[in-house]
């Protein structure tokens, strides 16, 4: 039987019946629980809130894997994971094509002020029947859309503007064999739409900051749905207080949760949303799937069926 710590429910695990999944109390921080309980561990399965660094993987002294139950890994210490032969699994392409209809939903809300208008409803400012320059905001229809990383993510999203008529540009570090492929300054400078779907790493950390900002038109939005980090939040918050550019639409945040507290909160060009992007039944569900059977191969000694190597 193999002992596996799991820090978050998650579905279908009554299915691995040589499995024994002990999991972390409600209220208990996941490092201390994982410190205090990983010594006996084959396995952890974790989610993208949970930090798992050298003192943890030191701390295991039987661990053959750990899945994570995201598309990003930037919480795990994968280098030092690695050299102790743990493997590592984690859930990308199941949530490629429910991220980019989230993404699409971003740029049509924010452009269009759907959530604004919602808010007049209900704060009951809707005032006039109708007027010329009521809730006005800007189409997406023709737009040119700038992609900052084309990988899966990216891709999905190219696919959907072609829908809207929209002119697709990109910047990604490798060019890839689809037109479009321009200069970081370039993207900046010519985008109605950026649109982020790079991961997290020490080149792309703070890589949209006020130098590539400032290049962006005052009608351009930014939408981030990758990770908080990729944004100079400074930056961001400065250039939509003063107007610099129309708005942006943020899924992802640099300290999460966000409360209601939070300086952004404050600002009518700016849409907030909880890290939501790849919430939906279905692509939750396939997640789940994937995660348990990365666990699986992994506690069996093979590699997950997809696995970090770095």
């Amino acid at each position: 039987m193999y002992r596996v710590l799991v820090t978050e429910k998650i579905p279908f695990t009554d299915y691995y019946k040589d499995i024994d999944f002990i999991y972390k109390p409600k209220n208990m921080d996941s490092h201390q629980w994982l410190m205090e309980s990983i010594n006996d561990a084959d396995g952890i399965l974790i989610t993208l809130s949970d930090r798992i660094d050298s003192e943890i993987i030191d701390a295991a002294k039987k661990l053959k894997v750990i899945s994570t139950y995201s598309v990003g890994y930037d919480h795990i210490d994968v280098k030092y994971a690695l050299s102790r032969n743990i493997k590592i699994g984690y859930t990308p392409d199941v949530l490629t094509e429910s991220t980019a209809d989230f993404i699409f939903g971003l740029i049509i809300c924010i452009a269009r002020r759907i959530c604004s208008g919602y808010e007049t409803i209900i704060s009951n400012k809707w005032e006039y029947r109708w007027k010329p320059d009521f809730m006005l905001g800007h189409d997406v229809y023709g737009k040119t859309l700038g992609i900052l990383g084309l990988g899966r993510i990216g891709h999905a999203v190219m696919r959907r503007a072609s829908g809207f008529d929209m002119n697709v540009i990109y910047y990604n570090r490798t060019e890839r064999d689809v037109n479009g492929h321009v200069g970081l300054n370039e993207l900046f400078s010519r985008s109605d739409f950026i649109v982020i779907t790079l991961p997290l790493n020490d080149e792309t950390r703070n890589i949209v900051n006020k130098d590539l900002i400032s290049k962006m038109k005052k009608t351009a939005y930014i939408i981030n749905a990758s990770r908080g980090h990729i944004v100079n939040e400074d930056d961001l918050y400065n250039a939509l207080l003063n107007r610099d550019i129309a708005g942006a639409a943020l899924d992802v945040f640099d300290n999460e949760p966000v409360r209601a507290d939070n300086r952004f909160v404050k600002l009518d060009n700016v849409l907030l949303t909880p890290h939501m992007a790849s919430a939906s039944y279905e692509t939750r569900r396939d997640m789940a799937n994937l995660a348990l059977k990365n666990l699986e191969l992994g506690l069996h000694g093979l590699n997950p069926e997809k696995y970090v190597n770095i």
